[in-house]
């Protein structure tokens, strides 16, 4: 497993790396519009810079800018972000989210019986 692969995504990373994610290969100006929040260009820039150093990200000099791209897909990214939230705050153990989750009310008998259901068919969706 490559370094980058290992770091996690703070919030504004993430929320960065989910526009790379949806519009593809971009410049900052097209992140910086992209995003929901207003954001100095400098800042995008300087996000987009430690997100390519944490090697989430790749670069090309197209013309004057450099357009960024995704190293590490969204699909890869929400696996590591899970299993670093279940190794820290459930002692690796994933019955102990999924306990959480019900004790929470965030999921009810009738989801975990859909959820079962669905994964005697082998969806993983």
């Amino acid at each position: 497993m490559g370094r980058g692969e290992k770091e996690a995504l703070t919030k504004l990373e993430l929320e960065i790396m989910q526009v790379i994610w949806r519009q593809g290969t971009s410049t900052v100006s097209a992140v910086q519009e992209g995003l929901e929040q207003e954001l100095a260009y400098t800042t995008v820039q300087t996000m987009l810079n430690i997100l390519h150093r944490k090697g989430k990200l790749k670069r090309k000099l197209k013309g004057r800018a450099f357009e960024y791209s995704a190293v590490v897909s969204e699909a890869k990214a929400s696996h590591h972000a899970l299993r670093d939230l279940v190794d820290r705050m459930f002692g690796g153990s994933s019955e102990e989210l999924v306990m959480s989750l019900v004790k929470s009310k965030q999921i009810d008998a009738e989801q975990l019986a859909r959820l079962t259901r669905r994964l005697e068919k082998g969806e993983e969706q």
